[in-house]
């Protein structure tokens, strides 16, 4: 059954962000990157992956999906079956943006939001106990 599993906010203070989230809500650093130009820094509550995202520019495609400034730049769902996923999206009027093997697959939905669909696992549960 699909759920949801990952939520990416776009921010303009990455360590102001992380106090925030760890300090009103309790979430904890699980990992930090830089990939295709933006840090992540990936926290949880144990259930859901917070992704707090700093672009190296407001030029960066990736970056131009949900608009300029801070925002939810998209949320990820689990699903069985990405391909048969991706074409209910399809049929549905949504539009598949990135389907990179290994990676979650990007699309926007007729409303014009931007979501991913995920193989089960990709944002395991962690304990929020663990930094």
């Amino acid at each position: 059954m699909p759920r949801i599993v990952h939520i990416a906010l776009k921010v303009p203070d990455l360590e102001e962000a992380t106090k925030f989230y760890a300090s009103v809500f309790g979430f904890k650093e699980t990992k930090t990157s830089h990939d295709r130009g933006h840090v992540s820094r990936h926290m949880t509550d144990g259930n859901i992956d917070l992704a707090l995202m700093v672009y190296d520019s407001e030029d960066v495609e990736e970056a131009k999906l949900s608009g300029a400034g801070p925002c939810i730049h998209h949320w990820g769902i689990e699903v069985d079956d990405r391909d048969a996923t991706a074409a209910q999206i399809e049929a549905g009027g949504g539009k598949m943006i990135s389907r990179e093997d290994g990676s979650a697959w990007k699309f926007r939905a007729p409303d014009g939001t931007v979501a991913e669909i995920v193989k089960a696992g990709r944002y395991a549960k962690k304990s929020n106990q663990a930094a």
